[in-house]
Formats: C-alpha cells, structure tokens, sequence
C-alpha cells in the first residue's frame, strides 16, 4: 500500500500550540465556533470557560422539560446564524426534519438543543458535586417511564425529553470518581471527533465511500507498528468492534497460517488443533475457540505466578505434552496487561518459547498497550516487537471513546488471504484509483463503523507526549493509592509488591473481622463485605470501583484508573468512601 503523502495526516507536533487551555488558543476556537454555529458555540464556550450558570442536578422521577426553542427566520443564509423566534416542538415532528421541505430551520433548532443537553451532560460528568449515577432497580426503571416502541410517531418535545431521561439515569463514566471499568474518562477532543464521525454516516470497506477515514487507519496502524517496534511500521492491521474479536482475528490468522485449507474444507480437514493461554488471561479467547470450531475444550490455560503472570516452564510443558498426544499447538496468546491483576506475562520468555516450537505468538495487550506510549513503562511489554499479532485497545489506557479496538499483524497480505472473499460488487478490479486502499474485503464484517477517527484527532491534539503524560499520571495515582493503604488498617494487599499496571487489588476489612483468626468463616464473612459496599457506593452514587472473586481468593476490590480527570484527592475520596459505607458490616 502506497504511502499517503501529505504531513497533515501524521502524528507530529508536540508543542502545545493546539492547548484549549491557551487562553489565545480557547479565544481563536470560540470565534471560529460562534461563527459556524451560531448560538451554539456561544453556549459551548460559555459552559467549557466558566461563564454559564452550573447545571443544577435533575431530581424526583419525573422527565426534565424540554427547553424553550429558537427557530424561523427570512434569510436565506446555510446554515442560518440569525436570532430565532420560538417554536413549539409539541406539534413537530421527525417528518418535519431534513430532509422535509423546509425542514432545515427545525433541524438546526432541534439538533441545537439536543447539543444543549449534551454541553449540560458533559459538564456536570466532571462536577464532582453530582453524582456518578442515579441508581434505580430494572424494574423501578421500567415502572416509572414508558419505554415501549409504539405504531404512531411521538412529537419532537418527547423525544428531547427521551434524551434528558436517558442521559439523567446514565453512569458518568467520564466522572473523576467513576473506577468501576478499564475504560472510563471523557475525552473532548475525541467526544467531537464521535460526534463528526457519526455526521459523516460511512461505512469502511472501500476508499470511494470512505477516502479520509481509510487513509487514517492506513496512518494510524502504521504507527501503531511502529511503535510496537516492526521495522517501519511494516505488517497490517484492521480497527475491529472491541478486543474480543481482536483475539479471535488473531486465532483465526493463527490457524489459516498454519493450515490455509481450513478456509475451504472446514476444521474437518486439520488435526487437533491447541491454544495456549494463562489462567489468568481475558475470557474471549475461549470464545473465539468456541466461534471457530475449535473448541474450549482445546483452550489450555497455563499456571501463573503470585502476581498473575504466565509461568514459562508450565507453557512449555504442556505444548510437549499436546504434541505427546498428537495434537498440534498453534497458538500461545500472552497477556500484557491482565484484566484483573494488571500482570504482564513474561514476553522474551514466551516468545523464545514459540520460536523453538513454530508457534503463533499473540500478545492481548487490549489493557496494557496503551503503556507503548510511555518512556518510563513501556518495558514492560519488552519482547512485543517478537510477536506475530497484537491486541491494542485505545479505549482503555488511552482514553479513546469507546470502541477503538486494533488488531496488529506483523505479516502483511495475511488478513487478506485468511478472510477476502471477493465480492464483485464492491471490491470491482477495475477501479480508477490504488485497490489497496479497499481495506474491506480483510475484515469478517462488512459493514464497519469508523471507530479510527476518534484515535487519530486525539492524537493530533495531545501528542505523543500528551498520551505519555496521561498514561504517567494514571499509573502514579495507582502507585499513590497502594502506598496509602498497604499498611493502613482495615486493608489487606491481595498480592505483595507495587503494581504493574494501574490495577490495585486489595480486601477492605471491617472492624468486625479484624479481629477475627484467618480461617473459612472469616473468609466466608469477607467474601460478603464488597458486594454491599459496591451496592451502597451505587445507591448513594459517589463513586463506583469493581470488585471479583479470583481462584480461591474471595470477593475483592479491583481499582483501576484511566480517567486523567481523576486526582489525589479522587484517591483519598474513594478510601473514604470505602471506609464510611463498610464500617459497620
């Protein structure tokens, strides 16, 4: 695939001259927003610079009204920037909207307060005076509001109050205090790249519907490969619907690679075939065995240490006896970055491993890729640059909005081959332009949403340095949060040693049990004491971590920051928090 040449295309400036922080820089942004948005971009400024009254929190059960509305005038300007008269969304509705006859001004009235309600939303998911969730039960949820589809349209003053409703009961998972997923943070820059994504409306298989957006992945995967350490960036890659189907991808390439005839003849015509795992590894690469017919059963999981990584003597020992029984090893997937430790697997180790046995090397770096980014932590994926495909999701660590998910593939034109079907009437040969830029036949899916766009503006805003320091302070914060309650009492440490990851996993003890001996009705009692923390967490809705069971060890919190929102005081909040809602169990 030839290079795009422009450098408008490529991850460079690292100055700061694009800061919305500048004050020049924010005054330039809000001119240009005033100018092309109308009374928007006087709103949005009003509200990202301090100078709109603060969003007071929607109490009570019932919908928040739909705002007083703007529309109608005689110019002939597109769009139309003139002040508004009233209109009375009662009695409009979706057949008044573009593309009706006269239905721009509407439009631009109703897609203005729909964006009011965003701005509102937006700003109250960093006020940390609101809450992270207004928690109600299903069935308190489907009692109180009607959310059944009907035969006959609603008017335009329901549906805006369909957006405030659905917005008022959603998690802020741009929060500060919002820990509860690997992927949390609001980033805007990438919030307006989703928002131009979705206006944009295409599809990613060919280079005639979708000509910036397929140069970008182009651009982007290739300095995802880079970084990964492949010579030039060289290989392939595709941006696919979360980390899941990256594994499977992966497996399914693992195994074409090793016996193309599967493609046709089916997994009848190949032996046996065995993947390899940690015990502690993400569950989709038993799906994607369970996808691809070849079976969970041929999913084997590998020991791992105290800290949750992969014990390279026990990998190498149960290949020797996979291939004792006949069978045929073909894929060793390692972990950087496990869901629940934040463990990263010993990668040199494995990779030697896979080269004395010719098998396919996959790195689930779906968590911890983002860490490529960073001087200071990248060498914990040391030995990466040895695999033949990776998991990277920028939805995670980097705080990309969700999905942005990539699979990496050290050979180039493997995908191709393992997945291109040919189809006629989109993949035509005898287009006027470089087919190599019909990306669409390499992926499972046909239609594919546009989720590169979101990554590629975020970078061009931050830098790599900007990403550097995001994923620096995150993984600080976990260091700050360990430090804290390793020898605070009330707190147990589920494995000794600062963590590798931002992944913090610790038992909160309870008065009650602490001076109780460590035997099965303490454990017993303690598996008890996260689950109604958590519930309490989401009743008051102040904050939100995890919490799991993981092998003989019962329920426990799992932290994990990505939000570069969060703060110290986030920190000290949570510890609190925990402290309040579980001293008297």
């Amino acid at each position: 695939m030839a290079s795009p040449g422009s450098s408008f295309w490529s991850f460079g400036s690292e100055d700061g001259s694009g800061d919305p922080e500048n004050p020049s820089t924010a005054r330039a942004w809000c001119q240009v927003a005033q100018k092309f948005t109308g009374g928007i971009g006087n709103k949005l400024c009003a509200l990202l610079y301090g100078d709109a009254e603060k969003p007071a929190e929607s109490g009570g059960s019932e919908p928040p009204q739909a705002t007083s509305q703007k529309a109608a005038c005689a110019c002939n300007q597109k769009p139309c920037s003139c002040p508004k008269a009233d209109v009375n969304y009662a009695f409009l509705h979706a057949t008044d909207l573009l593309p009706a006859c006269d239905g721009e001004r509407p439009t631009l009235a109703f897609l203005q307060d729909v964006m009011d309600i965003l701005l509102q939303y937006v700003v109250k998911s960093f006020d940390r005076s609101t809450k992270v969730i207004d928690f109600h039960y299903p069935n308190e949820l489907l009692q109180e509001y009607n959310w059944e589809l009907a035969d006959q349209p609603q008017n335009l003053e329901e549906i805006l109050m369909h957006c405030q409703t659905t917005l008022k009961y959603a998690i802020k998972t741009g929060h500060p205090r919002y820990f509860n997923q690997l992927s949390t943070g609001l980033d805007m820059v990438g919030l307006a790249a989703d928002w131009l994504t979705s206006t944009a409306n295409t599809n990613m298989f060919t280079y005639e519907i979708a000509p910036v957006f397929v140069l970008l992945e182009y651009v982007t995967l290739k300095k995802m490969r880079e970084i990964i350490g492949w010579p030039g960036g060289s290989g392939d890659g595709i941006f696919s619907p979360g980390g899941a189907i990256s594994n499977m991808y992966a497996m399914l390439i693992a195994r074409f690679k090793m016996f193309p005839e599967v493609k046709e003849k089916g997994m009848a015509a190949v032996p046996r075939l065995i993947a390899f795992t940690s015990e502690h590894s993400h569950f989709s690469l038993k799906k994607g065995a369970a996808a691809l017919g070849i079976g969970t059963d041929s999913v084997i999981l590998i020991k791992c240490d105290e800290r949750g990584k992969m014990i390279p003597s026990d990998l190498e020992r149960r290949i020797i006896e996979a291939k004792q029984k006949g069978f045929v090893p073909f894929l060793v997937s390692a972990t950087a970055g496990t869901t629940v430790y934040g463990a990263f697997d010993p990668l040199l180790a494995v990779a030697d491993i896979c080269k004395k046995y010719k098998i396919w090397m996959h790195v689930d770096a779906a968590w911890g890729g983002g860490l490529l980014m960073s001087q200071k932590h990248k060498w914990k994926l040391s030995g990466v640059e040895r695999a033949n495909s990776v998991t990277w999701n920028p939805h995670k660590m980097m705080g990309v909005p969700l999905q942005c998910s990539a699979l990496l593939v050290r050979e180039e034109g493997l995908m191709q081959s393992c997945n291109q079907m040919h189809a006629s009437y989109l993949f035509q040969q005898d287009k006027h332009y470089d087919l190599s830029y019909d990306t669409g036949d390499k992926a499972l899916q046909c239609g594919r949403h546009v989720d590169v766009f979101k990554l590629w503006l975020m970078w061009r805003a931050k830098g790599t340095a900007g990403f550097e320091a995001h994923i620096d302070k995150c993984l600080e914060l976990a260091e700050y949060l360990y430090n804290i309650i390793k020898n605070r009492e009330g707190y147990e440490m589920v494995f000794d040693g600062k963590p590798q990851h931002t992944n913090v996993c610790f038992w909160y003890v309870p008065p009650s049990l602490r001076v109780l001996e460590d035997n099965e009705e303490r454990m017993s009692r303690l598996s008890k004491v996260a689950p109604v923390i958590k519930a309490r967490m989401m009743e008051y809705g102040t904050t939100m971590v995890s919490y799991q069971p993981l092998g003989d060890k019962v329920n426990f919190f799992r932290m994990v920051i990505s939000n570069p929102a969060a703060t110290h005081q986030d920190i000290d909040f949570l510890i609190e928090e925990i402290e309040r809602l579980g001293q008297d169990l």
